[in-house]
């Protein structure tokens, strides 16, 4: 039913070409203008039901005293290297004119005032926060309303005043803050464009036809502008997180190529047998279009499986980019097809540039290699020592897996950005003249019910704990009897000691203060809402991994009816993953090879990416395997020589497979070298996996395993055979036919 009905779509499409072309760029056009006219803006709320830091944001919220917005800081230092605040009455008159000008701002609630301090004397102003003990750093921090309400314009003019400023006063300027974690974005367009770049060339080697290459790319690009426009749409009525354009971005890229290659490589099969130009298209929709609507859907339902975790932020980040994949799917089995009945019988044959470079030295050494024949033989050679290359292979993995031992998860702050970023800067400059938890504030939140003496003895017992360099001046809420009390630890906000100090507040600190009484005390701040999103993701990622592997083991096992396929394609992508989180856990926690992507200081793995990783990697593997298995299946059904399905069926998908593992590792490459950490790890994760899994585990585990288990990968139980329902025809990729007739020896 599918099948027939991918055949009509992909042929109407490619007899009226034009018209679908037209109805695409339509809908492109409508979703940018509608993103324009009506789209929100993306936030970050990392906060999950139930948490201790949630409850501590709702305190925080109902006491309104202007803690619960977005904060920003700026951070000063006189340019005179012998000045101090404490001295100099320019570099003082200075601050204060700095100070003044940034309240008159728009949208800014309110600044701490260091100038004044410092009137009331040294130690008021280094007691207070605003003014390090040598006198030679001061901190002006802005009070913004919640980030709804504000903009990358409201940025940009802090910005601007900040470039302003510097040419006028004897200071240097730097700032940092939430503000500009919110709107300063990641930097993904960079990514986007040497990605597409890295795509063409590869696809222009692989067809030698500039034509050829790109019509996969332009059929991206549609997607990917509607799908991105469609998110800027969704997050006018909820919150879509800062990560979301750019991981849809990478993952929608990588995908929409990789989809849009196997249909074109089918596609130009049958027109090399002489099929018409919109026939070829249409069988090509209905044979390999059918793997890209599997590998797809199971994207998709993967993503959306993280709704296990419990964490609003993450389901609604899944969802966006789940949609950017649906999209994808939706383009390869219309738009792609559209795109192949314009271009008509000129896909066949290369362009005057391929042809070029198929006489040239390339083209020769490619032509005596024979073509699908290198893989043959370096396949059939796997097949004769099966045992040491799958144990060696699988040692290999194991090894490269081992690092995960030591992952640690958390949110890279400030401090493991460029130098050349102003937020680094000033992190640095308020980690030396006040220490480093300073860039890591914690807020405890008291519910005083009818208590007032409480304030102060949680202000009192925290100061006390070890972990704690000091305590503001609680700010109470008369109206709603609830105390706030800003605390600065010893250790900075990516450290494990930090997350360390929260939970023993939170387990021995305040429960000893407040006990059994009516009042209540709550830990929150942005360290320790990522702690807790962190330790919440990792409880739930047991169950997650489970449910996505039995999906996959019943996916495959519907699609192949064997019990062992399915059991060894859900290990060996365990592998595949586990060593991808090893590379990861070596780069970015022990810095090994950091400097290549340019992470300049070790940082701990972002809380939320293992499991977005998890979802992601689960379904593309899924793509290849859907490919290499059902091309050795059908070998298997019509020869019944398991060693011959083997060669045959890898050999012939080989060539496919790693081209679209090395555009996916091209694009996934490009986004590595973001100066955000978090776009760095989704990158380089995403490459490290897809170039393993089409390496190590397709072209050797694969082939030496199956060797192994020889007819036994065949194998169904007759009762599971009774229960499962009719094999789905059409699953396998099979080889180009002239007419719809089934292949002799393969059941219909």
């Amino acid at each position: 039913m599918l099948t027939k009905a991918l055949s009509r779509l992909g042929g109407s499409a490619a007899r009226h070409p034009w018209r679908v072309i037209a109805a695409w760029l339509l809908a492109a056009v409508l979703a940018v203008l509608a993103a324009t006219a009506f789209g929100g803006r993306t936030a970050d709320t990392m906060t999950a039901p139930g948490l201790d830091s949630q409850r501590a944001a709702e305190l925080i919220e109902r006491a309104g005293t202007g803690q619960e917005g977005m904060t920003a800081q700026v951070v000063v230092t006189p340019t005179d290297s012998a000045a101090t605040f404490f001295a100099d009455g320019p570099a003082r008159t200075a601050l204060a004119r700095l100070r003044d000008e940034v309240r008159r701002l728009p949208k800014v609630r309110d600044t701490s005032d260091p100038a004044e301090a410092l009137d009331r004397g040294r130690d008021a102003a280094v007691g207070a926060g605003l003014v390090s003990a040598d006198g030679r750093i001061a901190v002006v921090r802005v009070q913004y309303p919640d980030q709804s309400r504000l903009s990358a314009d409201d940025l940009d003019a802090l910005v601007d005043l900040g470039d302003r400023l510097r040419g006028e006063l004897p200071l240097r300027v730097e700032m940092g803050g939430d503000l500009f974690f919110a709107f300063s974005g990641a930097g993904g367009g960079a990514g986007e464009l040497i990605g597409l770049l890295a795509a063409a060339t590869i696809l222009f080697l692989a067809f030698g036809s500039l034509t050829a290459a790109a019509l996969p790319i332009g059929m991206a690009v549609f997607g990917l502008t509607v799908g991105v426009a469609t998110m800027t749409v969704l997050a006018r009525v909820t919150e879509i997180p800062t990560f979301a354009p750019v991981l849809g971005s990478m993952v929608g890229l990588g995908v929409g190529i990789d989809y849009a290659l196997f249909v074109l490589v089918r596609h130009r099969e049958y027109l090399g047998l002489g099929v018409e130009p919109h026939e070829a298209a249409g069988r090509a929709v209905a044979t390999a279009g059918r793997p890209v609507v599997f590998a797809g859907g199971t994207v998709v339902v993967s993503i959306l499986g993280m709704a296990v975790s419990n964490v609003p932020f993450m389901t609604v980040g899944g969802l966006a980019v789940a949609l950017v994949v649906l999209i994808m799917v939706v383009a390869s089995v219309t738009l792609l097809p559209a795109f192949l009945g314009a271009a008509g019988p000129r896909l066949a044959r290369p362009g005057t540039l391929g042809r070029l470079l198929r006489r040239g030295r390339f083209g020769r050494r490619r032509a005596a290699a024979g073509g699908a024949s290198g893989w043959r033989r370096w396949i059939g050679h796997v097949n004769r020592h099966p045992v040491p290359y799958a144990v060696g292979a699988a040692g290999l993995l194991l090894a490269a897996t081992l690092p995960v031992l030591g992952l640690r998860v958390g949110l890279p702050d400030d401090g493991s950005l460029p130098e050349n970023r102003t937020e680094r800067r000033a992190y640095d400059l308020v980690a030396d003249g006040f220490g480093p938890g300073t860039n890591g504030p914690l807020i405890i939140a008291v519910d005083l019910a009818g208590d007032p003496g409480s304030a102060g003895r949680v202000a009192a017992a925290v100061a006390a704990d070890p972990g704690i360099a000091s305590v503001a001046p609680a700010r109470v809420d008369q109206a709603t009897g609830i105390a706030t009390l800003v605390v600065f630890p010893t250790t900075g906000p990516q450290e494990r000691a930090t997350a360390d100090t929260v939970a023993r507040l939170r387990a021995e600190v305040l429960p000893t203060v407040v006990g059994p009484g009516p009042a209540s005390a709550h830990v929150g701040g942005a360290a320790a809402s990522l702690s807790d999103v962190g330790r919440r993701t990792s409880e739930r990622l047991p169950y997650f991994v489970a449910a996505v592997l039995a999906l996959s083991f019943v996916l495959l096992l519907l699609a192949f009816r064997s019990v062992l396929v399915p059991l060894k394609a859900v290990l060996l992508n365990l592998l595949s993953i586990g060593a991808a989180y090893g590379v990861m856990v070596a780069v970015f926690q022990w810095g090994w090879g950091g400097a290549l992507i340019g992470l300049e200081a070790t940082v701990p793995i972002v809380s939320f990416i293992p499991m977005f990783l998890f979802a992601i990697l689960f379904g593309l593997s899924m793509d290849y395997e859907v490919f290499l298995l059902s091309r050795v299946r059908e070998e298997y059904l019509r020869t019944g020589d398991n060693g011959t399905a083997i060669v045959s069926g890898i050999a012939g998908t080989a060539r496919t497979i790693t081209s679209a593992a090395l555009i996916m590792v091209a694009v996934f490459l490009s986004f590595a070298v973001s100066d955000d950490p978090s776009t760095k790890m989704f990158g380089l994760g995403l490459a490290t996996a897809i170039f393993i899994d089409a390496t190590v585990v397709r072209m050797v585990l694969v082939p030496a395993t199956m060797t192994l288990l020889g007819r036994s990968n065949w194998w169904l139980p007759g009762w599971l055979d009774r229960l499962l329902p009719g094999r789905p025809a059409g699953l396998e990729i099979r080889r180009p036919l002239v007419d719809h007739e089934t292949p002799a020896g393969v059941p219909s």
